[in-house]
């Protein structure tokens, strides 16, 4: 089953993410306590797969959970191939959109100068807070029956 499995947040917008174990999502916000939480609309929160960050490994990158700033690391479900507008049980309760695939990445950050290319531009994913709710590493992703 799909799951989190890391929660990461951070104090300062284009920074590493830190995870933090667990979080409250804000509706219409994103991720209490991040410096990203309320700065764009519909695009309240970043999540990414480990299947994603370990391509990065692979390259003999010595990368994690939140490295990518991403707010939440995911296992067992292919992101990038959600169509916009899916929604996702996250954690108890709280429900996530789909908004956007990828982003443009204006200035290149440290890991696409240390391996020539970056995973979060291609097969990050960005979504809205529909519904808040606590979420912790380990809880379960559910995509919403449409």
């Amino acid at each position: 089953m799909p799951e989190i499995v890391a929660v990461c947040i951070s104090n300062e917008v284009g920074t590493k993410k830190k995870p933090v174990g667990h979080a409250n999502l804000v509706e219409d916000l994103g991720l209490e306590g991040d410096a990203h939480a309320g700065y764009l609309p519909n695009r309240h929160v970043s999540l990414l797969a480990l299947e994603s960050i370990e391509k990065m490994r692979d390259q003999g990158l010595d990368v994690g959970p939140g490295d990518f700033a991403e707010n939440i690391t995911t296992q067992g479900i292919d992101l990038p191939s959600l169509p916009l507008g899916t929604r996702l049980t996250i954690g108890p309760q709280a429900v996530l959109q789909i908004t956007q695939i990828g982003k443009e990445c204006h200035t290149r950050c440290a890991i696409y100068y240390q391996a020539g290319d970056c995973i979060m531009p291609k097969e990050g994913v960005f979504a809205r807070v529909v519904r808040g709710g606590p979420i912790c590493d380990g809880d379960p992703i559910v995509r919403a029956e449409s």
